[in-house]
């Protein structure tokens, strides 16, 4: 994506099934848990650069001795910080008595980060402070072992103000109005609910408080606190918990918005936010490892058993598209087939823009990550060179000649590795306020591949939000190889809509999609649709969120796509660059085709899956229109 946008986080959950001393003995180290937990989490660090936390807990620890460990960092490099700080608790141990480093009972009894539970969090800060205060795990304290609660996500609720409202009216009063903290006490509040309940039960059978509380740890329902706690939350999620005793769940919302999957073996069970992770860590196969159904939640009981249990009626499955086209690592099966059907899927479009003039065409991609979906976009280029082969070739008939052959046999696609990303520089920029210059040389270009005035660049992004780096750098510095024209081709739709589910996608006036529409309906003497489409937002701003409509789609209804990518072409069309520029859009259709599994498209269709979608949309067009920067949730 040549605009950085924030997005997702990523979870990763592990429980060893095992005494420590069982790894001791099978891997020759008691730090079998946290070590795959470090493999986990870096392995994922796509997911998640603004802070990192690590959470342990012990099973079966004496009363008086700490069960609940917690590290977060929202340093430069978060993970490795986290690491840094675990791992300086042992080198003391280490230099000393090195032997005590494989005593699983004294690691257990003596160090944090030696319990058999663990919860890793990747953070992006979406918006809000980059604290340690920000970062997950979020920890609930109690004296009462079964009421301690540990919770981390990747996800985003669009009710956080319900939500909020619903726990002052039980009498709680937040330490914070944020959608993490609300969940973890909404949570709370259930699990302290099932204690009293339990315990009131368990009151008439001449039980000591001990014995009722081993009962407890026994017997509590993950599965009834999660339905009550959840029942009202609008949103994205996959939401991972521990609670002291040594359950642990991870919930996903009811349309699959956010993923989830997981693996169990004899030794541990997994959770993680994508799937090649735990292939790597555990070297599994890919067919071994689940993907948790939506509305459902993963229970790990104490004694090791893991069981996925229905929590909220699942509705029609929307997983983000996003997560296919750019989020996740291109390194899981089908994510990879998939951005490369995305990129062959350009061909047509490719092919009618420059009209058919492959001898003049070169092709490449800016930046890495459209590398993919530009492999499927050779590919079929490939096929539709050797299709015109084939053609010429029995056309021919009797006529053929080895130098006729030898002619037709010589075309193919110009494919080039055009722009270099220069990472130091951007690590640099990043840090500078009056960057401009810089952001203009963060690629390098590889000069002769293209013939002056003469030949198309075409290059693959894998998709275009605000346009910022396009217009700032891209296309000057493309420029600079006096191609004829430049085609710039994202591999994913407009982004026309705010995202509300966990992508920092909130403001409309950020999308250049949407910017063209407003233009285009100012150009063509439509400008009473943005004030019509302003008064039905605000006539609704205060309905429920289940009767509010996404009147913002009518910006964009007068317009084909089509149209719309031209005004976007003129408006990052810097004035200095000589070429001729085009941007080409993949359209919906060919999206769905590509990504069959992950329908969720509303941030280029408006069609949200949850109510509190069209809720954010209707304030985003309100705080566009009365020129307020800040978010719609």
């Amino acid at each position: 994506m040549s605009d950085s946008i924030k997005h997702e986080c990523g979870i990763a959950l592990l429980r060893l099934k095992n005494p420590l001393q069982f790894y001791v003995e099978k891997y020759g180290t008691a730090f079998y848990g946290i070590n795959k937990l470090h493999l986990l989490m870096e392995k994922q660090h796509n997911r998640g650069q603004d802070g990192a936390g690590v959470a342990n807990i012990k099973l079966d620890v004496a009363p008086g001795e700490r069960y609940i460990s917690r590290t977060r960092s929202a340093k430069k490099s978060p993970i490795q910080d986290v690491f840094q700080q675990i791992n300086s608790r042992f080198l003391s141990l280490a230099e000393k008595s090195p032997e005590l480093l494989k005593d699983a009972t004294y690691l257990k009894k003596n160090f944090g980060f030696t319990g058999e539970l663990f919860l890793g969090h990747l953070r992006y800060g979406t918006f809000g402070r980059n604290s340690i205060e920000s970062c997950h795990p979020f920890l609930r304290q109690n004296n009462w072992i079964t009421r301690n609660l540990v919770v981390a996500g990747n996800f985003n609720l669009t009710n956080v103000d319900e939500l909020f409202d619903v726990l002052l009216r039980v009498g709680q009063h937040p330490k914070e109005k944020s959608d993490t903290v609300t969940v973890m006490e909404k949570i709370g509040h259930f699990l302290d609910v099932e204690n009293d309940e339990m315990y009131k039960e368990l009151s008439s059978e001449g039980l000591s408080n001990v014995q009722k509380y081993e009962k407890i740890a026994k017997n509590i329902s993950i599965e009834k606190i999660l339905k009550k706690a959840s029942e009202d939350w609008d949103g994205g999620y996959s939401m991972a918990g521990l609670l002291g005793h040594g359950d642990a769940f991870v919930l996903r919302d009811p349309s699959g918005i956010r993923p989830a999957f997981w693996y169990e073996d004899d030794e541990i069970c997994v959770v993680t936010s994508e799937r090649p992770v735990i292939q790597t860590v555990f070297n599994i196969s890919a067919s071994k490892i689940k993907e948790l159904n939506p509305g459902h939640a993963l229970i790990i009981k104490k004694e090791g058993t893991c069981t996925e249990k229905l929590i909220n009626e699942p509705k029609d499955k929307k997983a983000c598209s996003f997560e296919r086209i750019y989020f996740s690592r291109g390194s899981d099966t089908d994510i990879y087939k998939e951005r490369k059907t995305l990129g062959r899927k350009l061909v047509n479009q490719i092919l009618e823009s420059i009209n058919n003039d492959l001898d003049n065409s070169v092709f490449s991609f800016i930046p890495n990550t459209a590398e993919v979906s530009f492999y499927g976009l050779v590919e079929g280029l490939h096929d539709h060179v050797n299709n015109l082969k084939k053609n010429k070739i029995l056309k021919l008939g009797n006529d053929i000649t080895e130098e006729k052959l030898n002619n037709i046999l010589l075309t193919k696609p110009r494919i080039e590795k055009i722009a270099i990303k220069d990472a130091k520089l951007r690590t640099f920029i990043t840090q500078d306020d009056s960057r401009d210059d810089l952001v203009a040389h963060v690629y390098d270009i590889t000069y002769g591949a293209v013939e002056s005035n003469k030949d198309n660049l075409i290059v693959v992004d894998d998709s275009i939000v605000r346009g910022t780096t396009l217009k700032q750098s891209i296309l000057k510095i493309l420029d600079r190889l006096s191609p004829k024209r430049i085609i710039v081709v994202s591999s994913a739709p407009q982004i026309r809509y705010p995202d509300c589910y966990g992508i920092d996608m909130a403001k409309l006036g950020d999308f250049v999609a949407f910017e063209a529409a407003i233009s285009l309906l100012k150009d063509s003497g439509k400008e009473h649709v943005i004030e019509e489409v302003y008064q039905k937002c605000l006539k609704q701003k205060n309905l429920p969120k289940e009767e509010v409509i996404n009147y913002v789609k009518e910006i964009y209804k007068p317009f084909t796509p089509e149209k719309i990518s031209e005004k976007i072409t003129a408006l990052l069309k810097p004035s200095e660059v000589r070429a001729e520029v085009e941007i080409i859009y993949q359209n919906i259709e060919n999206l769905h085709s590509a990504c069959p599994n992950n329908t969720g498209d509303w941030y280029f269709t408006g069609n949200y899956p949850t109510p509190g979608g069209n809720k954010v949309v209707n304030q985003a067009f309100i705080n566009w229109k009365e020129n307020k920067q800040t978010r719609a949730y």
